[in-house]
């Protein structure tokens, strides 16, 4: 990180670290000469996937009805959040870990969370996050080619896994609770044509 020429980095501290993300404040010299400190909180790289399920895939595994709905459809993760103590419809996320690209996380990620892997990735965006609090970057990754795989959640994962079709997909996320990392990434495969 570079600070410009107009504001000077007075101190940078750490006040707090907690194995998922550390928190602290930078104390600067602003452009008119006070100072101030900037909380923030330090997370890892992390990965939403929005992925596209062929209707035929998800009629010929055991979650997939009668057989007859080929309908493709976008994968989604329900869980209960227990920060905001509410229970949200996601697209599957997560961390990116150390040597992983944003794709090879997408895979990972889907395979863990929805039993699915993906012969297809292309990454849509990389962000940063909520610039005023966090120092955190994330990613938009779209999959499709879903195949079944293993899924294997983490011990602090309880997830359903469910399936909207992909023409309602937007309007279903906008439901409330809505949260941001789902918006934005059906916005953006959209935007793209991939919706």
């Amino acid at each position: 990180m570079t600070v410009p020429d107009d504001w000077e980095l007075l101190e940078e501290r750490t006040e707090y670290e907690t194995g998922w993300y550390d928190g602290g404040y930078d104390r600067l010299e602003q452009p008119d000469g006070s100072e101030k400190r900037y909380y923030w909180a330090d997370l890892p790289p992390a990965v939403v996937v929005v992925a596209r399920i062929d209707g035929g895939v998800l009629a010929d595994t055991d979650d997939g009805g009668d057989g007859r709905d080929t309908v493709d459809r976008i994968l989604f993760v329900e869980q209960y959040r227990p920060t905001i103590r509410e229970t949200h419809l996601e697209l599957p996320a997560g961390i990116v870990e150390d040597g992983e690209s944003y794709t090879q996380a997408a895979t990972r990620e889907l395979e863990e969370e929805t039993g699915f892997r993906p012969t297809s990735t292309a990454l849509l965006e990389e962000y940063a996050v909520a610039t005023g609090v966090l120092r955190h970057d994330r990613a938009i990754v779209y999959a499709d080619g879903l195949e079944p795989g293993e899924r294997e959640l983490d011990n602090n994962e309880f997830l359903e896994v469910k399936t909207v079709p992909v023409d309602e997909a937007l309007e279903r996320a906008r439901e409330q609770p809505a949260n941001d990392a789902t918006l934005e990434g059906l916005l953006l495969a959209k935007e793209d044509g991939l919706l």
